[in-house]
């Protein structure tokens, strides 16, 4: 399993806009996708033994934040004519499998990968409700193997920041995962 970092974009940037479809077709923007106090956006795929590690912290973040005002959406950027299993008919059966409440949205053509300068998945960038960009980082010290549990402290502990209206820390370590798939 390929060990790749997050690029850690610089605090204050702008969130990409974006237009993608989900699994089922329906097309899904930045704008609509909005939270009040925030927007986390996470580049994932089905097929990552780093995202099937969080698995169940996902769902558990889906099922924490949207009512206290951050909104969560996923995008897989993988190229799906060499990686199929991460297609959009199989995000829909991931995203049930998996309990994921929020939108999980294919970016066909890894423009919205590339506007966020993603590099790996999972990889997550938390914007606050100006769209600027206040956490990029890991979800937490574990990795598959570690042998230290999921909690989600670090991104737990930005989101909660954003809640309050507190300044979240600039102390962030970067995500680790398998790289993104990019087409040829």
């Amino acid at each position: 399993m390929a060990r790749t970092p997050s690029t850690m974009q610089p605090l204050g940037m702008t969130a990409p806009a974006f237009t993608l479809p989900d699994g089922h077709g329906s097309t899904h923007s930045l704008d609509g996708l909005r939270g009040e106090k925030g927007t986390l956006v996470i580049f994932m795929c089905n097929h990552c033994p780093f995202v099937i590690h969080i698995a169940e912290e996902l769902a558990r973040l889906g099922d924490d934040y949207p009512t206290r005002g951050i909104s969560i959406v996923a995008i897989s950027s993988n190229d799906v004519e060499n990686y199929p299993q991460d297609g959009p008919d199989k995000m829909v059966e991931t995203a049930e499998a998996w309990g994921l409440s929020f939108p999980y949205l294919y970016d066909e053509t890894q423009d919205v990968a590339r506007a966020y300068d993603a590099a790996c998945t999972p990889d997550f960038y938390l914007f606050d409700a100006d769209d600027k960009l206040v956490y990029r980082g890991q979800l937490d010290d574990s990795r598959p193997e570690s042998g230290i549990p999921v909690d989600g402290r670090d991104l737990r502990a930005a989101m909660d920041a954003v809640i309050d209206g507190q300044a979240v820390s600039e102390a962030q370590k970067p995500s680790l995962g398998c790289n993104i798939k990019w087409k040829a």
